[in-house]
């Protein structure tokens, strides 16, 4: 049986769609995988239509789109046929969200290294909490290092919340992968992104 990540944030533009693309496309490279897209902007769903398009997109990666009651049946069906399944759910705490998160065995929260972003991702984390499922941080678009990273980093260390050791640049290399299909692991495999991505699904792993 596979394993189902949920990839949960109510704020909008902390990167969800992008991350869940990406780690999917790497955790491919090695394994079979399922991106299921349940937020109704369909981000990921269009990601994955260019995608058909893209001829160096590699093998081992589907992506399905579903919502509402057959969620909890989908998500068992994928997880029976695939070694991994990442759920791009929508930016809101509603009923998708939940059972996404009540079926995960990890809750992957992006968020931008600010104050805003921490705040909003307090519904998600009381919704993992409330479903008794793990959830893990995770920097997006993070400066090497800055006073307010280290802030905030030493405010989720002091709340005893898990945060992911390898955080995201702000690199391009990850937006421009994303326009054409693809995941940075393919489109530059030897790119300081791509060992980037690898190092923090590398670590995801290890908390499964």
């Amino acid at each position: 049986m596979g394993k189902i990540i949920a990839v949960a944030q109510q704020k909008g533009g902390a990167g969800k769609t992008m991350i869940a693309a990406q780690f999917g496309v790497a955790l491919a490279q090695g394994g079979k995988v399922a991106l299921l897209d349940i937020d109704p902007q369909a981000s990921l769903t269009a990601w994955g239509r260019l995608r058909a398009t893209a001829h160096k997109a590699g093998p081992g990666l589907e992506v399905f789109t579903v919502s509402g009651w057959r969620l909890a049946n989908e998500l068992e069906k994928l997880k029976s046929a695939h070694d991994y399944v990442l759920v791009d759910t929508p930016p809101a705490i509603d009923s998708d969200a939940r059972r996404a998160i009540r079926g995960a065995d990890i809750v992957l929260v992006p968020l931008n290294p600010a104050p805003p972003d921490l705040w909003a991702a307090e519904g998600t984390l009381k919704l993992a909490t409330e479903e008794h499922r793990p959830a893990v941080l995770l920097f997006n678009r993070a400066p090497a290092t800055s006073r307010l990273r280290k802030r905030l980093e030493a405010e989720i260390a002091a709340r005893r919340l898990q945060l992911l050791p390898v955080a995201l640049a702000n690199r391009a290399g990850y937006a421009n992968a994303f326009a054409d299909g693809l995941g940075v692991t393919e489109a530059g495999p030897t790119t300081q992104a791509a060992e980037e991505l690898r190092m923090a699904v590398r670590a995801l792993l290890s908390l499964l």
